[in-house]
């Protein structure tokens, strides 16, 4: 499991919307700094989980994307178009994957309705009456009458906010139709969404708790719950759909990332010792090797790889322990079982990768070198994105004495982080030495190409 570097940045225009209402209340941070995580078991539970809905809404499972933020609040949310984001404090307070697999299908609603599209639509609504009450309020303020001119504001920002609530709240009663719709398409049981808003929301109104913060961005109303709960009602598929191995799976998930990023000491509470189920000996073996550790950790997977060798995360789990306390070599051997298992894990190579470029000097040598390049290439041929592989790769044609395709990888990096100032530097470079017209020289052109065409739109 990485834990990247991440700044959620909403659409613009929801902080634009949200600094207006509130900022006579104290400044709101235009982002938030947080952790993406990338874990390859995880990401393949949620392609399985969620991908049949994204079909039957008509959608390609290929075009949306699904993130993990390392947030403890309770939320998820769609950005940027076919992307959806999942808080981790939503994945492990769901009670069951169809809790999970509801909110995905109502996010789902979002984008098959095209939300994102009309939502400027509610920030135009809501704009009107709040930049009004702005005005005449510092009108008010500037010839000496200070009560009015807050009276004036707060009266824009209360009509602004009640009517871009009740755009949104349109929306969101769509977007829970919609996910019946998709989940009965699927031949999957709704229930799961009714359960996560009958079990959090009454939390939430209990408590008044920031975690529950879902509720702030998807408001709710008592004609919506009474719409969805008929429907549910009314459904076919109203019991529990999900297999009992997809709720194991969902339990060893969840008991994954409880150890990652609960405290360990509050993930050993989670998961005592007289717990031995499988779970809990996922979630300990986390937690020591956070605590480093190691012997513990290392028994803890050891019983895992034991009752299930062919299972290529806990192998991946026992390399990352070893290789995070320094036993590299130790550690590539069950790295390289992982990849063996599961071939077609971008993540995975990029582990395999990692690792053989980390060996120390005395253990290198041009075979491993060699071997490395392979792995990093193959895992950006499976996503081409993959930031830190291109980091990786520039290392090992650095020590082949490759300098032009050494730079044109850190290009590749840069480029794919967004820094077209940095990745025309080093493209520029490349193409002084590679050879014209290879195929490498070509991609150090295109990404010069699209440099220039940012540089031109004043980017």
């Amino acid at each position: 499991m990485r834990l990247l570097p991440f700044t959620r940045s909403p659409a613009r225009l929801v902080w634009a919307v949200l600094c207006v209402l509130a900022f006579n209340l104290g400044p709101i941070p235009a982002a938030m700094a947080q952790s993406l995580i990338r874990d390859a078991e995880l990401e393949n539970f949620l392609d399985d989980l969620i991908d049949p809905v994204i079909v039957a809404a008509n959608l390609e499972p290929e075009a949306v994307n699904y993130y993990v933020i390392n947030d403890p609040t309770l939320n998820a949310f769609v950005s940027g178009g076919q992307n959806i984001f999942f808080h981790t404090g939503l994945i492990v307070a769901a009670d069951t994957p169809g809790e999970l697999l509801g909110v995905a299908a109502h996010e789902t609603g979002h984008i098959a309705g095209g939300h994102l599209a009309r939502f400027s639509d509610g920030v135009g609504a809501a704009s009107v009456p709040i930049y009004v009450g702005l005005g005449l309020g510092i009108l008010a303020i500037a010839s000496g009458n200070p009560d009015a001119g807050m009276a004036f504001i707060a009266g824009g920002q209360h009509v602004g906010t009640m009517n871009f609530l009740s755009y949104s709240r349109g929306q969101e009663a769509a977007a829970d139709q919609a996910a019946v719709t998709y989940l009965e398409r699927a031949g999957d049981s709704p229930q799961g969404l009714m359960d996560f808003f009958d079990n959090f929301r009454e939390m939430d109104v209990v408590s008044g708790a920031e975690r529950y913060k879902y509720w702030r961005t998807h408001p709710l109303s008592s004609d919506r719950i009474q719409a969805l709960r008929q429907r549910v009602e009314e459904s076919p598929y109203r019991g529990e759909t999900q297999s009992a191995q997809t709720r194991y799976q969902f339990e060893m998930i969840k008991a994954k990332l409880n150890g990652f990023i609960d405290r360990p000491e509050a993930a050993l509470r989670r998961y005592p010792l007289a717990d031995q189920s499988d779970p809990a000996h996922y979630g300990r073996a986390v937690a020591y090797f956070r605590m480093s550790d190691v012997p513990k950790a290392i028994g803890e997977i050891d019983h895992l790889i034991k009752k299930y060798p062919d299972n290529p995360y806990y192998y991946e789990l026992k390399g990352q322990i070893l290789f995070e306390c320094g036993k590299i070599k130790e550690a590539i051997p069950f790295i390289r079982k992982s990849v063996q298992l599961a071939p077609g894990e971008a993540l995975l190579r990029l582990n395999l990768g990692q690792a053989l470029v980390a060996l120390p000097g005395s253990d290198q040598d041009p075979a491993t070198t060699q071997e490395a390049q392979k792995q990093l290439r193959k895992a950006i041929a499976f996503e081409k994105d993959l930031i830190f592989a291109y980091h990786q790769l520039a290392i090992t044609y650095d020590r082949q004495g490759n300098a032009g395709m050494a730079d044109l990888m850190t290009a590749e990096r840069h480029y794919y982080m967004g820094d077209l100032h940095t990745a025309g530097n080093f493209a520029a470079r490349a193409k002084d030495k590679l050879p014209e017209n290879s195929v490498h020289w070509n991609r150090a052109m295109d990404i010069l190409q699209v440099v220039k065409i940012q540089r031109g739109n004043g980017r």
